[in-house]
């Protein structure tokens, strides 16, 4: 089997590698990575390396052409909402043009992959509490440059699948965190900090944006399964959200992290960390998924801050801290 991984270098593609090295030891792993990039987490002794910038179509093609890839999991994206409001155009180019230019790529060779793409809960947007849990056939109201990318990307995804017969499975996948994870997401950061106060490298405080949001977080261990079980299982076309439907305050991981941290805070709202617009709870309904595939989420979100936090205690002791983790 040859499996391509785009975005193979970054914090899910990293945990996706991990687990079909246990899970598919006899698939031919491709990862394509930007030129210049480094993978996350890992080695890489055993997957093919392939540098290429999906925005350029050439770059794309040849890239699946090296792979001829039996399945595809299209990962790479510019996944910051924070940094869609400064980069708007960046961020519809790498995640709406770099998928039309894979999937086109995937057309003009006549390869009959099975692919996922991977979306976000933020294509909802703002909904009505007694709208929550959240199902697939909920309105979707994006209230962000990133969200509004990701909700036209799925439908382009749904045109090749019912326009060229592709077989494409979607995602709306909901926050997912753990070891690994980048310093601009909200939970790695607290867990950053917790780290460098617990460690003796900053002051008892801990700057943050809005704690009041409720989100529904699932370990990015057990996101990487329910996308493997949904090419499995999944029938082209359709859509799934990958969540765990429980909702938590962004406060109580904070909490939960300072206690595992051992550590007391002062808490300061950072002007910078605040978004134009924000939605008050995103919590999804993974029946689907989990009827469709069998797939129940593992991990509890305790363990789960514990590895991040455990992960950010050795990131913030190594001599040089590197800030694009």
């Amino acid at each position: 089997m040859q499996v391509l991984i785009t975005g193979a270098g970054g914090f899910v593609g990293s945990h996706l590698v991990d687990f079909l090295r246990r899970r598919e030891p006899r698939a031919r792993i491709h990862g394509v990575l930007k030129p210049g990039s480094t993978p996350l987490l890992g080695s890489w002794e055993d997957v093919s390396a392939i540098e290429a910038d999906l925005e350029d179509a050439a770059a794309a093609e040849a890239a699946v052409a090296a792979a001829r890839p039996d399945r595809i999991v299209h990962l790479a994206a510019q996944s910051s909402v924070q940094q869609s409001w400064r980069d708007p155009a960046g961020t519809w180019r790498a995640n709406v043009m770099g998928l039309l230019n894979l999937l086109e790529a995937v057309r003009r060779l006549s390869l009959s992959p099975r692919i996922l793409v991977v979306g976000s809960s933020d294509e909802y947007g703002r909904v009505d509490p007694e709208a929550l849990p959240i199902r697939e056939d909920a309105p979707l109201r994006p209230h962000s440059p990133y969200a509004a990318s990701k909700a036209a990307q799925g439908y382009l995804a749904l045109q090749y699948a019912l326009g060229h017969h592709l077989g494409i499975v979607r995602t709306r996948t909901f926050p997912h965190t753990g070891p690994g994870r980048g310093a601009a997401f909200a939970e790695s950061s607290f867990a950053r900090q917790v780290a460098e106060i617990a460690a003796g490298r900053a002051r008892p405080v801990v700057r943050v944006g809005n704690l009041e949001v409720v989100r529904d977080f699932t370990d990015v261990r057990d996101v990487v399964r329910a996308y493997w079980a949904l090419l499995d299982k999944a029938e082209a076309g359709s859509v799934f959200n990958v969540c765990s439907g429980k909702g938590v305050r962004l406060r109580e991981l904070l909490e939960t992290l300072c206690a595992l941290g051992g550590v007391e805070v002062e808490v300061v709202v950072d002007a910078d960390r605040l978004r134009p617009t924000d939605v008050s709870a995103l919590i999804g309904d993974s029946t689907r998924l989990r009827r469709v595939t069998g797939w129940e989420p593992e991990i509890p979100i305790e363990r789960t801050l514990g590895d991040l936090l455990a992960d950010w205690r050795e990131r913030v002791a190594a001599p040089v801290s590197d800030d694009l983790r």
